[in-house]
């Protein structure tokens, strides 16, 4: 069934920017006391909020100071800045569903000024969004609360029920659950957490146009 609107998320799935992201984190946990694995990184933060992580690491023994997410976000922010790639086929899925005048937004726990940020490097993608760029900081209710994606929906004036949303986490997953939206599961690399939340799973985005019969 071809959807009435599309939610993505952004980090992930419309910008590569979460390997970015990981290596500062990862040097930062590792420097307070916390060395993490990439396979634990992903696990215990993808998809999460800067603010729930600070939380999260130190409940797992980070030494992180009480300024960190501040100091974090303009380190993170500044080297976003200087590049971050687009998903491989992202435009493509724009296209196919412009084609077919199938509105869409982002839904995304990253901040709007990090969605700017990202976003704002290619010109013109912002635009073709319509203004339908939702953070869950700035709404107050992150995901996996099933707020954001609603909140979306109810923008782009559709139902939840026909619309579907492509995501990348499990947290993202589990609010497409909540929500009641068919969720499809960006993986390029093995992702059975990703599954176990209900989504169908993809693996290139060239594959996402047929899986929604565009």
């Amino acid at each position: 069934m071809t959807p009435k609107a599309v939610l993505f998320d952004c980090d992930g799935v419309v910008v590569d920017s979460e390997p970015l992201a990981f290596q500062i984190l990862s040097k930062d946990l590792a420097a307070h006391g916390l060395p993490v694995s990439d396979a634990d990184m992903s696990r215990l933060f993808l998809g999460g909020t800067i603010p729930g992580l600070f939380h999260t690491a130190r409940s797992l023994g980070a030494t992180l100071p009480d300024g960190w997410v501040d100091d974090f976000y303009q380190r993170l922010y500044s080297k976003l800045a200087q590049h971050t790639p687009l998903i491989p086929g992202i435009l493509q899925v724009l296209d196919a569903l412009d084609a077919k005048a199938i509105p869409y937004a982002i839904g995304s726990n990253g901040s709007d000024k990090k969605m700017q940020i990202t976003l704002g490097q290619y010109p013109g993608l912002i635009a073709r969004f319509k203004g339908h760029l939702y953070s869950g900081q700035t709404l107050g209710k992150p995901k996996p609360a099933p707020d954001l994606y609603l909140h979306a929906a109810r923008a782009l004036g559709v139902a939840p029920a026909d619309c579907v949303v492509i995501e990348d986490s499990p947290t993202g997953a589990r609010a497409a659950k909540a929500a009641g939206i068919r969720c499809y599961g960006y993986a390029p690399h093995p992702n059975p957490a990703l599954q176990a939340e209900g989504a169908q799973l993809f693996t290139a985005m060239k594959d996402l146009p047929p899986l929604l019969n565009l």
